[in-house]
């Protein structure tokens, strides 16, 4: 009886092909998956990047945009060639322009738009840029008035964008 007992531990221990198989399929997974997905370390595919642009490239502008450099810039704009070139520099692949207007007419794959022009122009920069349906972040202060923050407040709203005023 004690030897019948035994052997059926140790069947118990034992491995089946079912087992050994299920086990192999679940560890392979773990290869197949991409990394993102199960939470390795942090890679986002290119069709999950934001598109963005950057109206005012220089100065605070510059350090906005390298905040951003994990995502697709697209466009830089600043009239300002001398002070932009260390940005213009460090993403060779955005196109460069000096009229925000022009860029955000010509480029249709911008997602978001950061502003960091002067202070008294930030609420025409938005503003633009929302009537394009494009998210906007933008620098402090966010407008000269009372008045445009409202306006700004409620082109957001019209047109269902993302900002940080």
């Amino acid at each position: 009886m004690k030897d019948q007992k035994k052997t059926t531990k140790q069947q118990d221990k034992k491995m089946s092909r079912r087992d050994f198989i299920g086990g192999a399929a679940a560890v392979a997974a773990f290869t197949i998956v991409p990394r993102h997905v199960l939470g390795g370390p942090r890679q986002v595919p290119p069709s999950e990047k934001l598109n963005i642009a950057a109206i005012g490239s220089g100065g605070m502008g510059g350090g906005n945009v390298n905040a951003c450099s994990g995502e697709n810039i697209v466009a830089l704009c600043d009239v300002d060639d001398n002070r932009a070139a260390g940005t213009f520099k460090k993403f060779p692949k955005a196109k460069k322009y000096r009229d925000f207007r022009k860029m955000l007419d010509r480029q249709k794959d911008i997602d978001a738009v950061i502003v960091a022009t002067p202070d008294h122009t930030h609420a025409v920069a938005a503003m633009a840029a929302m009537r394009r349906r494009k998210h906007v972040y933008v620098q402090k202060p966010l407008t000269r008035t009372v008045y445009e923050a409202r306006m700004l407040t409620e082109a957001a709203r019209k047109y269902k964008v993302a900002t940080q005023m």
